[in-house]
């Protein structure tokens, strides 16, 4: 919320402004249902001008009739217009949340941290540094063929061709390449797991 703009508005009260409130139904419930139909649009359209989204308009809005409604018997009593207390009443409560936003510290958008309790990225460079580990006990010729195989993409004919080594070598080192690899990150998984 902007403060200077919020502080700068000038809530458009014309409408509505000579039925007082002596006109409403003598049920509170009937009350604010009528109140409601009848200035929720436009308290809602002036607090959507200040949030960041449509929740926080509707959090305004529903306070502000939950206000009116505690404060009913006082506003009948008074006999002056509501619209212009309501829309006092809805720029007192973005005040109040614009204060409150600054003074609390600022938080990470629900969207980039969906589960706090979710490791899946540590879990991914844990899992990373397990591979680059495993491939670095594996012979330089058989490391190769399994980047330029699984990481460059390609054949073993085009890895062979690309290598300059006959087709059945390169088949053959990727064959165990890819078995001390496995082997590596099973030891590496039981040594772990005890």
């Amino acid at each position: 919320m902007n403060r200077i703009i919020l502080l700068s508005v000038i809530v458009d009260v014309r409408a509505n402004t000579k039925a007082p409130c002596s006109d409403l139904p003598g049920d509170a419930d009937d009350a604010i249902r009528q109140l409601y139909s009848s200035h929720a649009k436009d308290l809602h359209a002036y607090a959507r001008q200040f949030c960041t989204d449509g929740a926080s308009a509707d959090d305004i809005v529903q306070e502000t009739f939950i206000r009116a409604w505690r404060h009913l018997p006082q506003l009948r009593a008074d006999g002056r217009p509501i619209r212009p207390w309501l829309f006092r009443v809805a720029r007192n409560l973005l005040t109040d949340a614009d204060r409150a936003a600054r003074s609390r510290p600022a938080t990470v958008p629900a969207s980039s941290a969906e589960d706090p309790g979710d490791d899946s990225g540590l879990d991914q460079i844990l899992d990373r540094q397990l591979l680059c580990d495993a491939l670095d006990h594996l012979s330089p010729a058989h490391r190769t063929v399994l980047v330029e195989t699984f990481y460059r993409g390609g054949s073993t004919a085009a890895v062979a061709r690309r290598l300059g080594i006959p087709g059945g070598t390169a088949r053959s080192r990727l064959h165990y390449a890819l078995h001390a690899l496995r082997e590596h990150l099973q030891d590496e998984c039981a040594a772990g797991c005890r």
